[in-house]
């Protein structure tokens, strides 16, 4: 077999995991999880399986080990729903990635925008360390992606994504990512590993890093100003084992290091964390 059909038998194994890619319950809160995660492979599987049904539906719950908050060396449990619908290329429904549509797709690319939700972050969520900061209130958000795989003989997936939050912390936020299903997938089991880097505007910053005059009055932190910029760089990796005919085991962990303002900001505990979770997804 020459090297160009094996990377392309490659590519398809991974494409498999497309449509059930695990997603956590609270996958608009932000987490050390790679954006790419929510929705790995959905390019992929589009483009090696050109004659998919037109509705993929994939359910189930979810559970998730992650940071109380961006910075926390705290963790927590958190549980719900994995819910990803789509409609052919074009609509979809996706507890990662929002309520919205592909505006322009081609054998190897898709530009989408989507409505999602931003959880925000509770005082309550970590009283050691947030007391006196307040709460960054949930929030709706709209967000503009795009995708692009290099080639099937290279199936190196791109990512960009940007997304502005109404209410909230009023910020913009995007992620650069990159991602390709790795050696030993197959058609029962497949995983990708990739890189990462999110960027943010100063509103963002200073909402979830910032601390102003009266927080710093009711917490005890010095006065601090965040600037925009990066705020992390990480790595994800991403698996599922199809354990039955229409039943999937999922499991993703990505690793996050925040840098610059959010790395030297005083509610910073740590600025290494992790993510865990495992989804139990039925296909129709």
């Amino acid at each position: 077999m020459s090297t160009s059909n094996a990377a392309s038998r490659l590519a398809f194994a991974g494409a498999l995991f497309a449509a059930f890619a695990p997603v956590p319950a609270h996958a608009q809160t932000p987490s050390p999880l790679a954006e790419w995660q929510y929705s790995g492979g959905i390019l992929l599987e589009q483009m090696f399986e050109p004659n998919l049904p037109a509705w993929r539906i994939h359910i189930g719950p979810s559970v998730s080990f992650q940071p109380r908050y961006d910075g926390s060396d705290s963790y927590h449990a958190v549980t719900g729903p994995t819910i990803d619908i789509r409609y052919r290329d074009r609509f979809f429904l996706s507890t990662g990635e929002g309520l919205g549509m592909n505006v322009l797709t081609g054998p190897n690319w898709r530009v989408g925008f989507a409505a999602a939700y931003d959880l925000g972050r509770r005082e309550a969520d970590d009283l050691d360390h947030l007391h006196g900061m307040g709460n960054i209130n949930p929030a709706p958000s709209l967000r503009l992606l795009g995708e692009y795989i290099v080639s099937k003989s290279f199936p190196l997936v791109l990512r960009a994504d940007l997304r502005r939050n109404f209410g909230g912390d009023n910020g913009w936020i995007g992620d650069l990512g990159a991602y390709m299903p790795m050696p030993g997938s197959s058609e029962q089991f497949s995983w990708f590993a990739g890189p990462t880097m999110t960027i943010a505007d100063s509103r963002y910053m200073n909402s979830w890093f910032g601390v102003n005059a009266a927080q710093s009055a009711n917490s005890g932190y010095r006065q601090y100003n965040a600037s925009a910029g990066i705020r992390s760089v990480g790595f994800g990796v991403s698996a599922a084992w199809t354990v039955k005919k229409h039943w999937v085991l999922s499991a993703d962990g990505a690793f996050q290091q925040l840098v610059g303002s959010a790395a030297r900001s005083p509610i910073t505990q740590t600025r290494a964390s992790g993510v865990f979770d495992v989804s139990v997804i039925y296909q129709f």
